[in-house]
């Protein structure tokens, strides 16, 4: 269970829109305690998480990745230490669990513990440099690309059935909310790359062909009995301070030919989303705008309580420390509740309680048609 020892709460208005509880630990941030946000009555029996390094929980710590995170500094601020998490402190998928009210934080698909009675309250199948492409991340060796992740909740589906009988897990699985945050490394770690397989195609052909395989991904889960979906945006992947450091960016500024890339792919995902909202009956797919939202926190850092947003916290390499990711061998920030990003790639743990406060109570800016709090409140 989720446990609050201290936090209070601000009000933010945003563009005149009606004002929205954001529930944030600021005395406990300060602190570099870690922030546990309130319990809710349980608004979901399950959700089941897809996506990449920003959702691992531990799944690489079980196949032979270059992608891992199952050591120190990684999870510093986090209770059980370094599980493979990319940062901190806890992902956007362990906050939207909170928010759900999930009795524990979903647990690694690859964990030998993640069967029986511990896969009903939902499972994350995320994995370090996973994409929607099977080609994507090809220089990290293994790792677990979307179309495997929906192979893998095929057997979770098999499993409830078996558990709960036919009636009663289809029932969880309609109630239940999946979500997808995937697609940085099609573009991070393939296309923007040296040979990579794809880049040969152009920039709209690239964006076609991985939402295409999107579409048959999400076809797929609907076919497993998914109905509330929530999928988030490609991130401002040229503010990273990865492609910072690789573009020799002069004062910060952002690689504008990779965002136009992210933007123009994100435009199309919203469509597809409204697309199959209309086609597939009953289904509810909701868009969550993370690039907007990510973008802000980048340009405007004291805006949120940050005061460095082009700098890695754990990471070395020039002046953004982007050239190499968190290790035991390079060194961390002091002051991690000031830093948005926490290596070269990935949030901080304030950072995702900011995105994933956004993407669960805020307006049609960031989340759309509806948030995660009213989707997870739908019936269906």
């Amino acid at each position: 269970m989720y446990y609050n020892t201290c936090y209070t709460s601000f009000f933010l208005n945003k563009s005149g829109s009606a004002l929205v509880l954001i529930s944030v630990l600021l005395l406990c941030i300060a602190a570099q305690v870690w922030p546990i946000l309130p319990v809710a009555s349980q608004a979901v029996p399950a959700s089941f998480a897809f996506g990449d390094s920003l959702g691992d929980p531990g799944n690489n710590n079980y196949i032979d990745s270059l992608s891992k995170a199952n050591y120190p500094h990684n999870g510093i601020d986090f209770p059980a230490g370094p599980t493979g998490r990319f940062t901190n402190g806890r992902t956007i998928v362990d906050i939207v669990g909170e928010f759900l009210g999930l009795e524990h934080y979903l647990p690694p698909f690859m964990a030998p513990s993640t069967t029986g009675t511990a896969i009903l309250n939902g499972v994350n199948y995320a994995s370090g440099a996973a994409g929607i492409l099977d080609s994507s991340g090809y220089a990290f060796i293994e790792r677990i690309p979307m179309n495997q992740q929906v192979a893998q909740f095929a057997n979770t589906s098999a499993e409830i059935m078996q558990l709960l009988g036919p009636e009663a897990g289809a029932n969880l699985i309609s109630k239940s909310l999946f979500a997808v945050n995937m697609g940085s490394n099609d573009f991070l770690n393939n296309y923007f790359v040296p040979l990579s397989p794809i880049g040969n195609l152009s920039a709209e052909a690239v964006n076609s062909l991985i939402l295409s395989t999107l579409e048959q991904q999400l076809t797929r889960l609907y076919s497993l009995g998914a109905r509330k979906f929530v999928i988030a945006s490609v991130g401002p992947l040229g503010c990273i301070p990865y492609r910072l450091t690789f573009t020799f960016a002069e004062n910060g500024e952002c690689d504008q030919n990779m965002n136009l890339q992210i933007q123009s792919f994100n435009a199309g995902l919203e469509g597809l989303l409204n697309q199959l909202n209309s086609q597939l009956s009953g289904s509810h797919f909701v868009y969550a705008n993370a690039y907007d939202k990510f973008f802000e926190m980048i340009q405007n850092p004291t805006e949120f309580g940050f005061t460095t947003s082009d700098v890695a916290c754990c990471g070395a390499g020039g002046e953004y420390r982007g050239a190499l990711s968190c290790t035991p061998l390079v060194s961390m920030c002091d002051d991690r509740a000031n830093y948005v990003f926490w290596d070269p790639y990935h949030p901080s743990d304030k950072a995702n309680v900011l995105l994933a406060t956004t993407f669960y109570y805020g307006d049609t800016n960031y989340v759309r048609p509806m948030n995660i709090a009213q989707l997870a409140a739908m019936q269906v």
